[in-house]
């Protein structure tokens, strides 16, 4: 999914439609509270593309956010006053794992959950 095609909303049911077909494992509540905190930040501070990304293997759902900016996320203090500083606290919390990494032009930010062991 890429910019400016969506936006959070039509990222949420579009990765609603996938985790239900290929990992109904995944918390849902968690992976859509990633996806829509890295959207707004990609649409807030970078001022062209991003991209959106799903996929799954048999170990694990890897959520993929593109972007042009290459300043990677910063945890800021929250602000309760309505300044923000909540989302990338969120992201580290809620992902099982998360991983920067540079692009030619931009970054790949990366939340990862591991599949449950079959018990």
């Amino acid at each position: 999914m890429d910019a400016p095609l969506a936006d959070s909303a039509t990222a949420r049911e579009a990765a609603t439609r996938f985790m239900s077909q290929h990992c109904p494992w995944a918390d849902i509540d968690a992976v859509l509270l990633v996806i829509s905190e890295l959207v707004a930040n990609a649409a807030r501070h970078t001022a062209g593309w991003w991209r959106l990304r799903l996929r799954v293997d048999a170990e694990q759902l890897v959520v993929e956010m593109d972007d042009e900016s290459p300043a990677h996320p910063v945890a800021r203090e929250p602000d309760f006053a309505g300044g923000g500083g909540f989302g990338w606290h969120m992201v580290l919390r809620l992902a099982g794992r998360v991983e920067i990494s540079p692009r030619p032009q931009g970054k790949t930010v990366r939340a990862i959950w591991a599949r449950p062991a079959m018990g």
